[in-house]
């Protein structure tokens, strides 16, 4: 289980540092909003990202099926692709979650 889940980590930190190393450096003072991507545009280069690695994973899958590719890459693949729909349905946990708590605040 402690393997299962630093892999799940180990995936979810490697993801997060390639969707920072994308994004823009950062501005001068002045005119950080202006260049800050907002909070929808770095969901949706994650969702972006999360579909690459799952169909990547599906062609290895069918590529390791049709014995063109070396076991150790399908695996790889695989694991990537498990990683990032994890990831992914843990931050669609969260932002239910979140919403039910909004929706039992009294305004």
């Amino acid at each position: 289980m402690i393997e299962s889940t630093s892999g799940f980590v180990t995936g979810a930190v490697s993801r997060a540092y390639k969707t920072s190393q994308a994004l823009p450096a950062a501005a001068p003072a002045q005119s950080e909003n202006a260049t800050r991507p907002s909070f929808g545009d770095v969901m949706e280069r994650t969702a972006l990202q999360t579909l690459e690695t799952v169909r990547q994973g599906d062609q290895a899958a069918v590529a390791g099926l049709a014995g063109s590719l070396p076991m150790q890459q399908v695996v790889e693949a695989t694991m990537a692709m498990e990683s990032a729909v994890k990831v992914t349905v843990a931050v669609r946990d969260r932002m239910v979650e979140a919403y039910q708590e909004i929706l039992r605040m009294a305004v």
